[in-house]
């Protein structure tokens, strides 16, 4: 591994946390809480596309593989609606 994909990977980490913060914050305060001028969505989303990112950037630099990314990401997606009733539920408020 060379200095710049462990930089990428570094700042991958650090992003990972902040997307972790940013969602602590909306289920300790809500989506539309406002902070220094900003909703935590809005945090929430900013963090999430540095974190995209970041994400894309470990695929450019070869430490991870983009189709292996996609198919984990379609087998999560499985599971999830084998095990968890999110699919469900946003059927329902969809509905609703």
């Amino acid at each position: 591994m060379n200095t710049t994909q462990k930089e990428v990977m570094l700042i991958a980490q650090e992003e990972c946390a902040e997307v972790i913060q940013a969602i602590s914050k909306v289920f300790r305060f809500g989506l539309n809480e406002e902070y220094n001028q900003q909703t935590n969505k809005q945090r929430l989303e900013e963090e999430t596309g540095d974190l995209l990112c970041m994400i894309q950037m470990l695929i450019e630099q070869g430490v991870i593989d983009e189709t292996l990314v996609n198919r984990a990401s379609v087998q999560k997606r499985i599971k999830l609606q084998k095990w968890s009733g999110v699919f469900q539920q946003t059927e329902k408020e969809f509905i609703n």
